[in-house]
Parts: structure tokens; C-alpha cells; sequence
């Protein structure tokens, strides 16, 4: 069974941090992009950042550059996402995807998990 399983949200402060990671299991890890996006209440779902097969690239949203790290642990078959300098626009439920190139098709996503900025 395929399963991605999101942890670290929380309730931080405008300028806090949060790390959040996404544990996988049920595919081999190094086939598949695993990207990260978010969706806020009353907006569409939007794409955050991705980290390529094999780790060979990472991508980032125009909004979060400079602010938010992907990486990975292949050991762990994990996916993390650091996030600094959080804004309140970054208040969202943040889900991991698996597909096989970043921002293209997902093959699962994760249930999410909450992030709330305040000011």
C-alpha cells in the first residue's frame, strides 16, 4: 500500500519556522518526484516546491524562493520541507505528492497536514 504521511504543521508566528516532512512508503523512493503544494481556505490547490527523481533538481514557487528548503533522505524514504521567515499568506493545509516528474501528473498525495501563520 502506497501511503505519503505528512508531520510538523503547527501554529507559528509571522517570521517562525516549521519543518515539515513527508515519510513515504509502499513504492521505491528514488523513482518519483515528490513535490510538495498547498492549498489555503477558499483558494485553489498551488504547487510549492518539488525535489526531481533521484534528487537531481529542486524547484521552487516564485513565492517561497529564498524561504523554503526541500531535500531528502533516501534512507528514510523522506521528504522534508524547511520553512523560514513564514508569512501569514503561508497559512494553508500543505500536502507531499508523488508522480513521476515534478508538477506533472500526481500519482498519490498525502492527507495533508496545517499550517497557520499569524500576525
Amino acid at each position: 500500500e502506497v501511503q505519503l504521511v505528512e508531520s510538523g504543521g503547527g501554529l507559528v508566528q509571522a517570521g517562525g519556522s516549521l519543518n515539515l516532512s513527508c515519510a513515504t512508503s509502499g513504492f521505491i523512493f528514488g523513482d518519483y518526484a515528490i513535490g510538495w503544494f498547498r492549498q489555503a481556505p477558499g483558494k485553489e490547490r498551488e504547487r510549492v516546491s518539488c525535489i526531481s527523481r533521484n534528487d537531481e533538481s529542486t524547484f521552487y514557487e516564485d513565492s517561497v524562493k529564498g524561504r523554503f528548503t526541500i531535500s531528502s533522505d533516501n534512507a528514510k524514504n523522506t521528504v522534508y520541507l524547511q520553512m523560514r521567515s513564514l508569512k501569514p499568506e503561508d497559512t494553508a493545509v500543505y500536502y507531499c505528492a508523488a508522480g513521476d516528474f515534478c508538477f506533472d501528473y500526481v500519482n498519490y498525495w498525502g492527507q495533508g497536514t496545517q499550517v497557520t501563520v499569524t500576525s
